[in-house]
């Protein structure tokens, strides 16, 4: 296939996810995160480029596509970029993929996903929103040009009344910056109707190790040792100590069972209830 690839090629051991396929309409993120992991992989990734032939090449991709699979949009880029608002490549996919009546998850830090609400439910997609913290001064400093937490809740309440099941990542949990207020955070979005909740704590790389140097210099002695001279390395990524990830995670499953939302971890060998990514959500047409 030209466009269409396996998630996680290289299967991670730590890795959960059902088997599935990404789809990447664009090339880099404009949202800026600091602790993003594609940045190390994806050359020039601040600069969103719209794939060249995207809809015919994914066209031929999907004649070979058989109609159990599971599509995600998108694993290495945001499926939702302000250009997707006036070139509408994202959507175009939408429809190509209903055609085929495929399971489809988006994964986005975007409003504009509601746009698509009516294709979404029709063709029993779900949606999952990154949602990192409600502190928006603190996610205007970890996500600068993604939309506000409150944008995000808005969008989560939206497709929830659109009838599309929407799970929400609440990731990744950096120990210090994010990695408090998990009953009011789960509470919130309990009310806005979320149905799952993925959790993960930070993996860090070299390149987002540095951003957040720059931009939190006073948290960056505590983390090192955390990170380097308790934690170890696996794969690429340096990760906590198990003991202190489990611990970050805890208070966020609770939440979760309290409320009456699954919850599961990602990429930590720890609790996966229903589907580590809330793909468990989609719906094939004889479910609808």
């Amino acid at each position: 296939m030209n466009l269409l690839s396996p998630f996680d090629p290289w299967k991670s051991q730590l890795c959960t996810c059902p088997s599935k396929l990404s789809l990447n309409p664009y090339t880099g993120c404009s949202h800026g995160c600091l602790y993003c992991y594609a940045s190390s992989y994806i050359p020039r990734f601040s600069e969103v480029r719209p794939k060249v032939g995207l809809h015919s090449r994914l066209a031929r991709d999907l004649r070979v596509v058989t109609g159990d699979t599971f599509v995600s949009l998108a694993s290495s880029s945001d499926p939702y970029p302000p250009q997707e608002e006036r070139l509408g490549l994202t959507r175009g996919c939408l429809v190509q993929l209903s055609e085929r009546d495929l399971l489809v998850q988006v994964v986005t830090k975007s409003d504009l996903v509601v746009r698509d609400a009516d294709i979404l439910s029709d063709m029993g997609a779900t949606v999952a929103i990154t949602i990192t913290t409600l502190d928006e001064e603190l996610a205007g400093r970890l996500e600068p040009h993604a939309p506000s937490p409150s944008r995000r809740l808005a969008a989560v309440r939206s497709l929830v009344r659109s009838s599309v099941p929407v799970s929400v990542r609440v990731d990744p949990i950096i120990p210090g910056l994010n990695d408090r207020g998990a009953r009011d955070l789960i509470s919130t979005l309990k009310e806005a109707g979320a149905a799952h909740v993925t959790s993960s704590t930070y993996k860090a790389r070299p390149d987002s190790w540095r951003r957040l140097t720059y931009e939190f210099p006073e948290e960056m002695g505590r983390l090192c040792r955390l990170y380097f001279e308790l934690g170890q390395k696996v794969g690429g990524s340096r990760y906590l100590p198990q003991p202190i990830r489990a611990g970050l995670l805890q208070p966020i499953a609770e939440a979760c069972h309290q409320a009456g939302i699954t919850f599961s971890s990602c990429r930590e060998g720890l609790t996966v209830e229903g589907s580590c990514d809330g793909s468990h959500l989609a719906r094939s047409s004889t479910a609808r």
